[in-house]
């Protein structure tokens, strides 16, 4: 039985804490509403591991651990490979924003990443956490977690759909007809 200030500071932690976990669980799932679940899922663990969370070193890597872990045990557990896509269903009207399209062709490509390849992407560069961060939260070494980012992100910088996202390298910099898009910078929300 937990004790009222436990719980006290459970629910302040999951009030904090939530909105990271669901966008890091949209980062790893690529859909909203799996990505609640997610989160919901993770949140039901930590409640059950809660002492052992609060005494844990860094309280943030322990949950981000067990979201990727649960993440993890989805993908083992689905038998069909679920793909993003580009195309977004049909909606009351089209959506004007050119941000929108280019999440959602960076969303495609990094659902084409493998597991491990796109959890050390998305903490190492979409959350901005050091290597050493991201090697505890995956429960590998620095070298694994390095590995890992620079295989995922050279395997998107090969992906076509990116192509228009990444800039291009010109020779001559008054080169007029080689057009540089920024990549975007906006995570999704």
């Amino acid at each position: 039985m937990r004790s009222r200030s436990e719980e006290d500071e459970f629910r302040t932690y999951v009030e904090l804490h939530r909105t990271a976990l669901v966008r890091t669980a949209y980062l790893l799932c690529g859909d909203r509403d799996e990505a609640e679940d997610l989160a919901q899922t993770t949140v039901t663990k930590v409640f059950t591991a809660w002492e052992r969370v609060r005494a844990a070193e860094n309280p943030d890597a322990y949950v981000r651990r067990i979201l990727v872990n649960v993440n993890l045990s989805r993908t083992r557990r689905r038998r069909v490979r679920q793909f993003l896509t580009d195309r977004l269903p049909d909606r009351a009207g089209p959506d004007p924003t050119s941000a929108v399209a280019q999440r959602s062709v960076l969303m495609a490509a990094l659902s084409r990443l493998p597991a491990g390849r796109r959890a050390a992407v998305v903490l190492r560069h979409w959350e901005d956490r050091s290597e050493s961060e991201v090697a505890k939260i995956l429960g590998c070494t620095v070298g694994t977690v390095r590995s890992q980012t620079f295989k995922g992100l050279a395997q998107l910088r090969k992906d076509p759909q990116l192509a228009d996202l990444i800039p291009r390298q010109t020779d001559t910099p008054s080169t007029s007809d080689t057009e540089v898009r920024p990549w975007p910078t906006t995570a999704p929300h």
